[in-house]
């Protein structure tokens, strides 16, 4: 037979057997559907959990919640982001892990709108404290009955559900710490209605971070931008303290454009110092400070990570410096007392002991590790 026929069929079956090779999916998310009451209809919602939430070693975790409206368009990107800017795959780690949660759309008008809004013809606008019912009274109670949650709330809206998200924001109580609400549609509150609901607010309202984007409308860009720099600002007058906020404008971004950078910057400044690199910290009490003041800031207790201190720890336990090595024990037993239930820390503090030489601290906190995970492999 001709070299080149038996070339040619060589080819051939080499290509129908990668054409005959299974193809595997790449899943981001999974669908479910919740019964509301409240709504007297059925809701979809999509979820994306963090890589580590099925890691054996990860489940003492609990995660922040991010709950995403017009999740059938923002769904996507959003996890892809906070998966990037959390995951230690990419030693990122910006944010903390998350669950994001999107909530698919049924009807945008009714349930975005906080109030009625009159036009010549009937409309069902005015739905938006019936919907922030069902997430606070029905979605996340069922998500933190479902998952391992943690009670750190954000909500992300954009448009209309911008303006949700604003809405929420300024009510006296919420289930939610923080609140991304991109070129929020304010087409309705002019002056006295803004005014009406600034008249209201009170000083529980600052213990929550508002984050908002303005993007650019062209010849109709002053009034988009002057009632979002007029809340911003009227807000900010009324904090004593330092304002727990940030309003950015996107030149170069219009409204359809402007949700997944926003976004990205809207997260970025929640969290704002979480990433601190190990290169950055000096001493433990630094540390402690460094997320002390990011608590306050954000009303709400978030500890040193896990993973920095054990980083740091061995940083030290490595260096021929004695003090060093000396040091590096109030690192790893830091995170025994902020991570009483991860068996990484115990071994760790215990591979801390046996480099200092004492033998029955190494023999508890090893011995410790595997009561909280029997398959450990490295004891």
């Amino acid at each position: 037979m001709n070299k080149n026929i038996i070339a040619a069929l060589l080819l051939v079956i080499g290509i129908n057997q990668v054409k005959s090779q299974d193809v595997a999916q790449i899943v981001i998310g999974t669908k479910h559907s919740l019964i509301s009451d409240i709504l007297n209809e059925d809701r979809e919602y999509w979820i994306n959990l963090p890589d580590s939430y099925n890691d054996k070693e990860s489940s003492y975790k609990n995660y922040p919640l991010l709950i995403v409206l017009d999740g059938n368009v923002h769904f996507k990107a959003v996890s892809g982001t906070v998966n990037y800017m959390s995951s230690g795959l990419y030693r990122n780690r910006k944010i903390p892990e998350m669950i994001v949660v999107g909530i698919k759309n049924v009807d945008r008008r009714r349930d975005y709108t906080p109030d009625k809004i009159v036009t010549v013809r009937k409309n069902n606008s005015g739905g938006g404290e019936h919907f922030l019912r069902f997430l606070e009274s029905e979605l996340i109670p069922e998500l933190d009955q479902k998952y391992r949650t943690e009670p750190y709330r954000i909500l992300f809206g954009h448009s209309l559900g911008g303006l949700l998200a604003t809405h929420a924001y300024m009510k006296e109580k919420t289930l939610f710490n923080s609140f991304i609400a991109v070129d929020p549609s304010f087409g309705t509150w002019d002056a006295k209605t803004m005014d009406k609901k600034l008249d209201v607010v009170t000083e529980n309202l600052f213990k929550r971070f508002l984050y908002i984007a303005t993007a650019n409308w062209g010849k109709r860009n002053i009034r988009n931008r002057d009632r979002h720099v007029r809340l911003y600002e009227a807000l900010n007058s009324k904090c004593e303290g330092e304002f727990p906020a940030k309003l950015e404008y996107f030149e170069n971004e219009d409204h359809s454009s402007v949700p997944i950078i926003a976004f990205h910057n809207g997260i970025s400044a929640i969290f704002d110092g979480y990433g601190i690199s190990y290169r950055d910290v000096e001493d433990k009490e630094q540390l402690i400070q460094h997320f002390h003041a990011l608590s306050k800031r954000l009303s709400y207790d978030f500890r040193p990570p896990e993973y920095l201190v054990n980083q740091l720890g061995y940083r030290m336990l490595q260096s021929r410096n004695d003090k060093d090595k000396s040091n590096a024990l109030g690192f790893f037993i830091l995170n025994v007392e902020n991570y009483p239930k991860s068996s990484n820390s115990y071994d760790s503090l215990g591979e801390a002991y046996e480099t200092l030489g004492n033998t029955q601290k190494v023999i508890e906190n090893y011995k410790k590790s595997l009561e909280l995970n029997p398959s450990n492999e490295t004891r």
